[in-house]
């Protein structure tokens, strides 16, 4: 396992080097001056040498590369050109808003999700299955803009059950340890606060669930009826095992394989900002912060935020592998 584990390892490497590699030419394929466009209307002629300067665009391309691949490689993914903070600082403060909203989000997806699935599977045909099908298909459809706007109307405004923006109350006081609302709350016991992030919480959470929800479920249920006719499954049945037993202990284990998968996907895809969802509900995460860092045309954000992301993308598909090799011991001798 070990072994399969670093060779795994080993191949996010060149993708990391590609994504940099990109992420660093962003900022030359914009037309014109960049450090100018950046600034945009504060373009000065010294503000505009300073920005320059700032980024190493002076020097030569390859040059600029390897300075700017350095700096990475020593966590240094550069400074707000606004208000001059580093940007790592800036991931790591908002970060935990993202990975809370996220996880929320996959545990909303995969409690209802993967049952769903297996019910649709079991039961095919039935109405049952013909209502989840109908269920998974719009909630991959839905517009994640619009969901997010009407969740916010109807429980927000018409119903009054959930607030509809932040992370925490303006009524509300929370001493910061973690930059995770759930968990500061746990661990300073301020209750009010615990209750405050999770109603907050309640709505976004929602929001970003349906789409992961509705592929886990169709892909739980294809699979899981593809095992189910197979022949060591009739082998089951025919031994007279209860059919909880043989959905359950025989056919989910290897019918789990590709909802790995595609749950690990959608993770990797919810971690790296869900800009909608953040935006229209004004949490404090990456996926706000590259949008308003775009309209500002803070573009040092824009690049360490993207390599960040990246790098926990591929680190979550990473992490998936390796769990494949742990549920099939098959896959880490190929």
């Amino acid at each position: 396992m070990f072994q399969y584990a670093v060779k795994r390892l080993l191949t996010i490497v060149p993708v990391l080097l590609g994504v940099s590699i990109i992420v660093f030419s962003f900022i030359h394929i914009i037309p014109g001056d960049p450090a100018v466009v950046m600034l945009g209307e504060r373009a000065t002629p010294q503000r505009v040498a300073e920005v320059r300067v700032q980024l190493g665009l002076d020097k030569p391309l390859y040059t600029q590369y390897l300075i700017y691949a350095g700096k990475v490689l020593r966590g240094d993914f550069g400074a707000s050109i606004l208000r001059g903070d580093p940007v790592l600082w800036d991931l790591v403060r908002r970060f935990p808003a993202t990975v809370e909203l996220a996880c929320s989000a996959i545990l909303i997806a995969v409690s209802i999700g993967v049952p769903m699935g297996i019910v649709s599977a079991v039961w095919r045909n039935s109405a049952f299955d013909g209502a989840s099908r109908l269920v998974a298909l719009t909630g991959v459809s839905m517009p994640i803009f619009w969901l997010g706007l009407m969740l916010a109307w109807f429980f927000g405004v018409v119903l009054g059950w959930f607030p509809t923006g932040f992370r925490l109350g303006t009524d509300v006081t929370l001493r910061t340890i973690t930059h995770f609302t759930i968990l500061d709350s746990l661990l300073t016991e301020n209750w009010a606060a615990l209750r405050s992030g999770l109603r907050h919480l309640v709505l976004p959470a929602l929001a970003l669930s349906t789409i992961p929800m509705a592929v886990i479920a169709r892909m739980t249920r294809a699979s899981l009826l593809e095992v189910l006719s197979q022949d060591y499954i009739r082998t089951a049945e025919a031994k007279g095992l209860p059919q909880r037993s043989v959905v359950l202990q025989h056919a989910m284990r290897n019918a789990l394989l590709p909802v790995m998968t595609v749950t690990g996907l959608q993770i990797g895809r919810l971690l790296a900002g869900a800009i909608l969802t953040e935006t229209i509900f004004s949490w404090p995460g990456i996926g706000l912060w590259i949008y308003e860092s775009i309209q500002a045309r803070d573009y040092p954000i824009v690049q360490g935020a993207t390599l960040f992301i990246a790098t926990i993308f591929v680190t979550v598909n990473l992490i998936t592998d390796v769990l494949y090799a742990v549920v099939d011991p098959r896959i880490r001798y190929d």
